[in-house]
């Protein structure tokens, strides 16, 4: 049974539009929920959920990210268009942290783009992507579910 694991910043929600703050961390909510989807994002994902038997995201932030994380997900309709359910989201306030909600969940692959949550997931989670590209991730995670 494969479980697998998302981030949500940099790896669904494009936060690399400036070397400063992004409009999604310092914007109005219109700027923020302009903020782009990283490219590809939603098509492979949506691509990849049916070869799991469930998908969750997992993101390190605050009360107030978390808040427009969830309404830029909504906003963008992301559930519905990737197959994921709205109440497979989890956050926690520590990137270690993850590896907590990584075993709790039973999760065996799991995309990043931290090393720092790399590292402290490894004791748990067997299959991990440091993300670069959704092409990239995606062939490694296609390779992994065929040649486990």
């Amino acid at each position: 049974m494969n479980r697998w694991g998302i981030d949500i910043g940099r790896v669904i929600i494009n936060g690399t539009t400036g070397p400063g703050d992004t409009s999604f961390f310092a914007g109005d909510t219109a700027a923020m929920l302009r903020t782009p989807a990283v490219p590809e994002a939603f098509e492979t994902i949506a691509r990849l959920v049916p070869r799991f038997t469930d998908t969750w995201l997992v993101s390190k932030c605050g009360p107030r990210i978390q808040a427009r994380s969830l309404a830029w997900l909504h906003h963008h309709d992301f559930f519905s268009r990737t197959g994921i359910p709205t109440d497979h989201v989890r956050f926690c306030l520590r990137r270690p942290e993850k590896a907590l909600h990584c075993s709790d969940l039973g999760l065996t692959h799991f995309v990043d783009d931290k090393p720092d949550v790399i590292a402290a997931i490894t004791p748990v989670v067997p299959h991990r992507y440091l993300f670069r590209d959704w092409p990239t991730t995606e062939a490694a995670i296609a390779h992994s579910l065929t040649h486990p």
